[in-house]
């Protein structure tokens, strides 16, 4: 029975980092969408400044 915790207690360690790895990079994903929309909000902002005072 020893042998079989062990593995138990294996897998679940085994689970445990696959799923600080994915948190890692769902977060890491999360920023750089974060980074992207700050971006793009950034370039649209002066063109909806722009186009009022074009017309």
């Amino acid at each position: 029975m020893n042998r079989q915790t062990s593995a138990e207690d294996e897998k679940r360690a085994r689970l445990a980092a696959a799923l600080r790895e994915n948190l890692k990079r769902r977060k890491a994903q999360a920023r750089a969408r974060r980074v992207e929309g700050a971006a793009v909000e950034a370039d649209e902002a002066p063109q909806a400044q722009a186009d009022p005072d074009r017309s």
